[in-house]
C-alpha cells in the first residue's frame, strides 16, 4: 500500500487537536480552512504590510500554515492486520490555530471537574468601550493586563460588601478580543459560583436564586477602577500610544480622550444561571481555547474574498453572512494574536491556583457535599484516547479493513518525508 500525504489545508478536521501528532486522511470532506486562505493570500500580505506585522503575527501565520504537514514532521502507522499505511502529521500546538484546541479544551475541562461544587453559576461579562479598545490593541499586555485586574476587584469588592453578598467568592476569567465580525472587541467572560466563604471561614453565603450581583454597581465600580489603573499605567510611562493615537501622549489630550468614557454606562451583564454542573462544563467549553474564527464557520474563498458565517448580536443574534476581501480578512485574524506567554484564562479568590485545593475542600465541607470522584485511568491516555473520547471516533481502527490496529512504524524529522515501500517514492 502507497502512503497516503495529504496536501496542507485539505481534510484537516476543524479545532481538533492531536498535541503529538494529527491523522490527516479520512477525517473529513474535504473545506475550506484559514490556513488555505494564508497559504494562497499570505505571501502578499506579508509583502504589503511589511512594516507593519509584528514578530508574534508573524509567528502564527507561519505556524497555521505548517500545521500538520511534513514541515513538522510525523510518523507512519501500518495496520497490523492489512498492512494498509497512512501518515500522521505533527501539529504546530500554537494556541492561535483554528485545528489545535479541541483536545487541550477537553483535557481542561476534564481537570476542571474536581473544581465544581453543587451550587448555581452564573455567566458575567465585562466589556471594555471601544475609545478604550484602540488603546487597548496598542498594549495589549498592559490593557488586558488592567482588564483582568479590573475585573477580578470588581467582582471580589462587590461581593464581599455585606450589603450585597458579604463573602469571598470564586470564579474563573477568560479573555475574548473578537467579535463575531473579526472585529478587535476586548471582553472577559467570567464563570462564577453562586454564593461564597463567610470571613470567618465558617458558613457558606449563598446568592438569592437567581441573582447574582447587581450589573450596574458591578459596571460602575469596573469602569471608575479600570480608568484609575490605566491613568495609572499613562503617568508611569507604560503605554505607548503611536499612529491615530500619537497625540494622547500628552496629559490634557489624554484625558480629553477619556473624558465621554467616564460619563457612559460600561457594558457589563450576566447571564440567567445554569442548571446543573454539568451543564457548567458544557457551557465554559464553548469560550475556552477558542480563536477567533473556526473553520466551520468559513463558507468560501474565491475571487480574492472570504465568505463566513456571523450571528448579528445588535439584531437578537441574527445569523448573516459576511464577504471580506482576503487582504482584510488576514488583517481581522491577527488583530488576535496575543502577546507571547500572556496567560488567557485565570483564576480568582477561592479557585486561585494557591488556595484552590484546601478552599474547595472547606466549601464542600459546609454545603455537606462529597468531593467528586474522578476516574483515574490505567494508563495515561494519549492523543488517539483523547480523540476518542472527544468525538466517539477511533484512531487506533485500521480505516480501510475494520479489523486490525494502527501501529508506528516510522517517524521522520520536520522538513523530510518518510521512506515509502520498496520501489515507492513519496
Amino acid at each position: 500500500q502507497p502512503l497516503r500525504p495529504v496536501a496542507p489545508g485539505s481534510t484537516a478536521t476543524d479545532d481538533t487537536d492531536a498535541p503529538g501528532s494529527f491523522l490527516r486522511p479520512d477525517m473529513r470532506a474535504t473545506g475550506l480552512e484559514v490556513v488555505d486562505i494564508f497559504h494562497q493570500a499570505g505571501p502578499l500580505y506579508r509583502q504589503q504590510h511589511a512594516t507593519a506585522l509584528s514578530r508574534g503575527q508573524r509567528g502564527v501565520m507561519s505556524a497555521i500554515e505548517r500545521c500538520r504537514t511534513a514541515a513538522l514532521g510525523g510518523h507512519v502507522e501500518q495496520c497490523d492486520a492489512c498492512g494498509h499505511q497512512r501518515i500522521a502529521f505533527n501539529s504546530c500546538r500554537n494556541r492561535h490555530c483554528p485545528k489545535c484546541q479541541s483536545l487541550v479544551r477537553a483535557q481542561w475541562l476534564e481537570d476542571r471537574q474536581a473544581d465544581l461544587i453543587p451550587v448555581e453559576y452564573f455567566h458575567v461579562v465585562f466589556t471594555l468601550p471601544e475609545a478604550v479598545a484602540a488603546i487597548a490593541y496598542q498594549n495589549k499586555a498592559v490593557v488586558y493586563g488592567l482588564l483582568f485586574r479590573a475585573t477580578a476587584e470588581t467582582l471580589r469588592t462587590i461581593a464581599a460588601d455585606p450589603k450585597h453578598l458579604g463573602a469571598e467568592i470564586g470564579f474563573i476569567a477568560i479573555l475574548h478580543t473578537w467579535g463575531q465580525n473579526l472585529l478587535h472587541h476586548p471582553h472577559l467572560h467570567c464563570l462564577v459560583p453562586g454564593g461564597g466563604l463567610s470571613a470567618d471561614g465558617e458558613r457558606w453565603i449563598s446568592c438569592r436564586p437567581g441573582f447574582f450581583l447587581p450589573v450596574r454597581v458591578l459596571s460602575r465600580l469596573f469602569r471608575r477602577l479600570f480608568l484609575e489603573q490605566l491613568q495609572r499605567a499613562f503617568d508611569a510611562g507604560d503605554l505607548h500610544l503611536y499612529h491615530a493615537l500619537e497625540e494622547l501622549q500628552a496629559p490634557a489630550a489624554f484625558a480629553r480622550y477619556l473624558a465621554p468614557v467616564r460619563k457612559t454606562e460600561w457594558v457589563v451583564y450576566a447571564k440567567p444561571p445554569f442548571g446543573g454542573p454539568q451543564q457548567v462544563l458544557e457551557y465554559l467549553g464553548r469560550y475556552t481555547h477558542r480563536v477567533a474564527i473556526s473553520n466551520n464557520r468559513l463558507i468560501n474563498f474565491a475571487d480574492d474574498q472570504v465568505r463566513f458565517r456571523w450571528k448579528d448580536y445588535r439584531h437578537e443574534s441574527r445569523p448573516k453572512v459576511m464577504q471580506l476581501a482576503a487582504d482584510e480578512f488576514i488583517r481581522r485574524f491577527l488583530l488576535h494574536v496575543l502577546p507571547s506567554g500572556f496567560q488567557r484564562i485565570r483564576h480568582y479568590g477561592f479557585l486561585a491556583n494557591r488556595y484552590r485545593a484546601v478552599k474547595l475542600e472547606r466549601c464542600r465541607e459546609l454545603l455537606a457535599e462529597p468531593a467528586p470522584i474522578i476516574p483515574v485511568p490505567d494508563a495515561p491516555l494519549d492523543y488517539r484516547d483523547r480523540y476518542q473520547l472527544l468525538t466517539g471516533k477511533s484512531l487506533r481502527d485500521c480505516p480501510k479493513c475494520g479489523q486490525g490496529h494502527m501501529v508506528c512504524i516510522e517517524t521522520f524529522l520536520p522538513g523530510t518525508l518518510p521512506r515509502g515501500p520498496p520501489g515507492e517514492r513519496v
